[in-house]
């Protein structure tokens, strides 16, 4: 499973979807992830590329982890692993 699959698969059971409904340019709103559901997510995320995301969840929007969308939220995943040597 490439990052694209494991990260969409996060995602679609945060949103208790099956991955194929999920699209890259979907917003977490779009698909039903509230504020809760976005921490669940980043902890899953974390876990499972052994990562360390730098989110705030008080500041979404200060944070250097893009979540405008799931195709964002693949690019920030795959560049987080790169600078941490994964």
């Amino acid at each position: 499973m490439n990052i694209k699959e494991q990260v969409i698969a996060i995602i679609a059971e945060q949103a208790m979807l099956e991955p194929s409904d999920i699209k890259m340019e979907n917003t977490l709103e779009d698909i039903g992830i509230d504020s809760l559901g976005l921490v669940e997510s980043i902890f899953a995320i974390e876990e499972a590329f052994d990562i360390a995301v730098p989110f705030n969840a008080n500041e979404p929007s200060a944070s250097d982890f893009d979540i405008s969308s799931v195709g964002a939220i693949v690019d920030a995943v795959t560049k987080l692993r790169a600078e941490q040597g994964k």
